[in-house]
């Protein structure tokens, strides 16, 4: 862990979930230059150097934190972390998530149980620790990474799909919540993003959307006047669906 205070901090204070690969280390990388990123992940070795990379290349401030946030203590104790380090926070990323293909009727027993620990529970508890701060400042933004499997159901999709059916009910309730507090919600519907998944399933790269291209629709949207607010973000491959 890394809990050095940030002095004379400047810039604003982005809190990404899942942040040592993939969509949450390019949304970290598109965030970096010119703000405070508090980061988390469960591998310390690509999170650490992950922190190593974007300080080097941005000189900014980046703080990490391991941490399982599938287990209501862990994700609660990263949001108090965030909170002591930072004092406010002004966006939100819930990114941690984990995809593990089957179908109701013959997945290993407890799979949704695990799904909706890292998929649905995780940006629970997190959000709910650091809303109060957010609440009492009256400004934020938060962005939950649903996926097109939230919007409707496929093949081999099983309780995955079901945790993030979840997760977009999480975003559409906070939206309504939040509005008197002045805080935007944003839920983003990923199609397939080629990341390390990916590597050995035999389509092509060309095929998939880039982790750079979620990272770029978050930032972007983040970016907008402070009566603005993107509810959905629906961002799929040019092809379509795989």
């Amino acid at each position: 862990m890394n809990a050095e205070n940030i002095p004379g901090q400047s810039g604003l204070n982005v809190v990404i979930t899942g942040a040592g690969k993939g969509m949450g280390k390019a949304t970290a990388e598109k965030f970096a230059e010119g703000n405070n990123l508090f980061i988390c992940a469960r591998n310390e070795k690509e999170l650490s150097e992950t922190a190593a990379e974007l300080e080097a290349k941005y000189n900014c401030k980046v703080l990490y934190f391991i941490a399982d946030l599938s287990e209501k203590n862990s994700a609660q104790e990263f949001g108090r972390w965030v909170l002591q380090q930072a004092g406010n926070v002004d966006i939100l990323i819930n990114n941690a998530g984990q995809f593990i293909p089957g179908s109701i009727y013959n997945e290993e027993d407890g799979l949704l149980e695990k799904m909706i620990n890292i998929n649905l529970y995780a940006a629970y508890h997190v959000t709910r620790t650091l809303l109060p701060a957010m609440m009492d400042k009256k400004q934020g933004h938060i962005f939950n990474i649903c996926s097109i499997a939230a919007l409707k159901a496929y093949d081999n999709g099983g309780s995955y799909s079901i945790s993030k059916f979840a997760l977009m009910g999480l975003s559409k309730n906070l939206r309504e919540e939040l509005k008197p507090y002045n805080i935007k919600v944003t839920a983003v519907y990923p199609g397939a993003v080629y990341t390390s998944s990916w590597l050995e399933s035999g389509v092509a790269e060309s095929r998939i959307m880039e982790a750079a291209d979620i990272a770029k629709v978050i930032f972007d949207s983040s970016m907008l006047s402070p009566q603005a607010c993107i509810e959905d973000i629906v961002i799929r491959p040019l092809a379509g669906d795989i």
